[in-house]
């Protein structure tokens, strides 16, 4: 069988949650050929892979939005909309609830030469000041052209491409892979998956709301706009898939139908990890495993550790990860970690993280949005407790989903470093804690998490939609 996975801006160039899972995936499902269909922001010149790439992943397919914001523009075209066509682009720029089907049809009809020229076309300037008459008499039209023509542009180059055949189809997300999932649905009539980490609407609308580069007046257009995108996803998809109830409920207040609707928790290799080669170091040891980036509220973390080292001087602070992949945040960073006086804070890079878990008492996640981290897995199963904020399916992992053990760690609000710093030092100060806490952690886990547990359930569901697709297109046919 082939399955496409199609990602946005993760594997394989970028670490991280989703990319493990991806690899996980494809690596432990050697019976079936994968291809890969990843979306990300631009190309980076000489970039190598961050996974080995698996033998049985046959295709790599990349598209860079940034590619296209150069290319040279014929303006003033026309295209010959129908009045549902521009119907269809109307509501897609004002509403929540778009016609699909035309969209796709008019893409794939190989009617437009470039998007590029659609967006400077005349049909698209008379969209626009059709939108502006009903509904933005007071914002100049300049503004409101270049806005659109802004937030239209990743999602059209995703649609221009034409998705690889395969025989089932899953979208890692709901937004851009979720809308090329569901044009692989239209073009093919295969089976398509959609599987939610994160709730990727709610966190663009938290995005959207900080951001001060978009204009109050526009941000309820592009709040609308990726709404719309994931009625698409969960409208073409045949099921959906996520981590934990809580995403579950808001897949439903979204308008997700709810029985569409899944649960597959994140799995990992327990044999992997063994907490009987942990070594004790002398002194605390506090990490966190992370990208730093913003969504990490890194800096939450440094202002929890400077009131940790107020009590205990010689903490030693780790933090795991890639650092190149905002490098300005984490100049910020660096700067708030001089401003504070922090001592002993070592930003590792990207690191073996075993090397690590063998021998850290505490470790430490102050996120402002989550899905199911494997990082809270993979310290648990080495029985290091956790402190972290209240995101995601965190509280579920620390303090069980109704089962029979005990707490694993602590929970806080988002961006309270003065409770993170409170809960960090209790641990510190209860080392017979921690170690319930760990063997808790390990427990829950080993009967809930795993990695065979989780690739049982995406085996289960392939074998399923093939069963349920049109005539397989994989090799084994011509065998």
């Amino acid at each position: 069988m082939k399955i496409c996975l199609i990602s946005e801006g993760a594997y394989p160039h970028v670490t991280g949650g989703v990319s493990s899972w991806i690899q996980s995936l494809i690596t432990e499902m050697p019976e079936h050929e994968f291809i890969v269909y990843s979306i990300s922001a631009k190309e980076v010149k000489g970039s190598k892979p961050k996974y080995p790439i698996p033998e049985n992943l046959v295709e790599l397919h990349e598209i860079h939005l940034g590619d296209y914001v150069d290319q040279k523009i014929v303006s003033g075209k026309r295209y010959n909309l129908t009045d549902a066509e521009r119907l269809a682009f109307l509501s897609l720029m004002s509403e929540r609830q778009t016609d699909w089907d035309v969209l796709f049809q008019f893409f794939t009809s190989g009617r437009i030469d470039s998007v590029m020229n659609f967006l400077g076309s005349k049909d698209f300037f008379d969209i626009v000041s059709t939108l502006c008459e009903k509904r933005f008499v007071q914002v100049p039209f300049t503004d409101m052209f270049w806005a659109l023509r802004s937030m239209l542009l990743p999602l059209f180059v995703c649609i221009d491409h034409k998705v690889p055949e395969a025989d089932v189809y899953h979208s890692v997300s709901t937004g851009y892979a979720g809308v090329l999932g569901a044009l692989a649905k239209y073009q093919y009539g295969k089976p398509l998956l959609l599987t939610e980490h994160g709730i990727y609407t709610r966190e663009r609308e938290e995005e959207i709301i900080k951001a001060s580069w978009i204009k109050g007046y526009f941000k309820d257009v592009w709040i609308d706009y990726f709404y719309s995108l994931s009625y698409c996803a969960y409208g073409y998809a045949d099921d959906v898939s996520t981590l934990f109830e809580g995403n579950r409920g808001i897949q439903l207040e979204l308008g997700c139908p709810p029985e569409k609707t899944f649960l597959v928790p994140n799995g990992i290799d327990v044999s992997r990890f063994s907490p009987e080669s942990r070594m004790t170091r002398p002194g605390v040891h506090i990490g966190a495993i992370l990208r730093v980036v913003p969504i990490k509220d890194v800096k939450t973390m440094l202002q929890a550790f400077a009131i940790v080292q107020e009590k205990f001087a010689e903490a030693q602070f780790y933090l795991i990860g890639p650092l190149d992949e905002d490098e300005e945040y984490y100049e910020e960073c660096l700067e708030l970690v001089d401003m504070l006086g922090l001592k002993h804070v070592h930003f590792t890079g990207p690191a073996n993280v075993q090397d690590y878990l063998s021998f850290l008492d505490i470790l430490v996640l102050s996120s402002i949005s989550e899905g199911q981290p494997l990082v809270i897995l993979e310290g648990l199963a080495m029985e290091i407790p956790f402190v972290s904020t209240d995101v995601g399916a965190c509280r579920e992992l620390l303090e069980g989903p109704n089962d029979r053990f005990g707490k694993a760690g602590s929970i806080v609000p988002v961006m309270h470093f003065h409770l993170l710093a409170h809960e960090i030092i209790k641990l510190i100060e209860q080392p017979d804690v921690r170690e319930t806490y760990g063997e808790n952690g390990r427990s829950r886990v080993t009967n809930h998490y795993t990695l065979p547990m989780m690739i049982d359930a995406y085996r289960t569901y392939y074998e399923k939609g093939e069963h349920h697709g049109r005539n397989r297109i994989s090799i084994e046919t011509t065998v």
